[in-house]
């Protein structure tokens, strides 16, 4: 598939510059078209009966095995969420954590992350966004390391496999930025959450968290489907693998729409956007104050950041303002053209 047929899925970008997937991902038709496939089917048979129920399971393992593809585990260490947050509170609710322990995160972590740290009952102990300085926190009484792949302020990538071999503590990754975005090879740490509406293009409320030993995680979380056996006085036996800690169900559209937009992802998503992103940065750096990143959101400082997305939005330009920081963030994908970036340019 050439870059013009791939960027052809997505309607959308004939109107606009779609320079914010750290948010939402644009969607492309044939997501859309499954998807109605999906609820035309609920509407018409009704979603009832075992053959209803069997074919929306096998389809949720079919996205767990397509999942565990991307980002490079086997199906039996994915969970099947609605958010990275949701995976995040999977992870804190299973680790029994008490007010003595601490988890060392960053000053650059997106609320989806901190605030499940911060219920989970342990001492959040907040560090600078550098490996030294998250090293530097670490404690005797540290018990997990709890941090973004990608800042979602900078789109700077955190070397998390080495944080985690030289602390030597586990770490929970916040992989919102980053599955979908650049390649991740998720196995490499004991805990990645996926979220699966913004690089990945699909549906609202679809999301994935890999678990590298799913044994040793206690279910804090535990929900009906999830589990292989149940008795009257609420025990149960638990489902091999990642899949006893699925916290929701997913609707067979949902389920459909993600496959569809795993499914048609170019094998050259990842250059592209690579490629995008350092043009991106070569275009604004004459222009505005860029602030330091590698990944796929490129950020700059703005004195009225807020004036700065509005005036965008009404160019049909959409990025976004990281609030409370003067930062504006602009998210480049594959299907983000040259065409996309000068409009960002010449709106600035």
């Amino acid at each position: 598939m050439t870059f013009e047929e791939a960027r052809g899925l997505f309607p959308v970008l004939e109107r606009i510059a779609y320079l914010n997937a750290g948010t939402f991902g644009p969607l492309a038709r044939p997501t859309l078209e499954v998807m109605e496939e999906e609820l035309q089917i609920a509407l018409t048979d009704g979603r009832v009966g075992q053959a209803y129920f069997d074919r929306v399971l096998a389809a949720r393992e079919e996205l767990r095995r397509a999942l565990a593809d991307l980002v490079r585990v086997e199906p039996g260490q994915v969970a099947l969420t609605g958010s990275t947050t949701d995976g995040c509170n999977i992870v804190l609710a299973g680790l029994d954590l008490e007010l003595d322990d601490e988890i060392v995160t960053t000053r650059e972590e997106h609320p989806g992350l901190l605030l499940p740290l911060r219920a989970s009952g342990a001492r959040v102990v907040v560090a600078d966004g550098e490996p030294d300085a998250i090293l530097a926190a670490v404690t005797p009484r540290t018990r997990l390391l709890a941090l973004s792949h990608v800042l979602w302020t900078s789109g700077r990538t955190l070397p998390v496999r080495e944080l985690k071999e030289q602390s030597g503590l586990p770490v929970l990754v916040d992989g919102a930025q980053s599955a979908g975005a650049i390649p991740v090879d998720a196995g490499a740490v004991d805990y990645y959450t996926v979220s699966g509406q913004k690089w990945l293009c699909g549906p609202d409320g679809t999301g994935a968290l890999v678990i590298a030993d799913p044994e040793r995680l206690r279910i804090g979380r535990p929900s009906y489907f999830a589990q292989s056996s149940f008795e009257p006085d609420g025990s149960f036996e638990a489902r091999e693998g990642a899949a006893r800690f699925d916290p929701n169900w997913l609707s067979g559209a949902s389920i459909a729409g993600l496959l569809a937009a795993l499914e048609l992802a170019p094998e050259w998503r990842y250059e592209r956007a690579a490629e995008q992103a350092a043009h991106c940065r070569q275009l604004l750096a004459p222009h505005v104050e860029l602030v330091a990143g590698d990944a796929t959101l490129v950020s700059f400082r703005s004195p009225d950041s807020t004036a700065v997305v509005a005036r965008l939005a009404g160019l049909d330009v959409a990025v976004r303002e990281i609030p409370s920081t003067g930062l504006v963030r602009v998210s480049c994908g594959w299907w983000t053209s040259d065409g996309d970036l000068e409009r960002l340019v010449a709106g600035l």
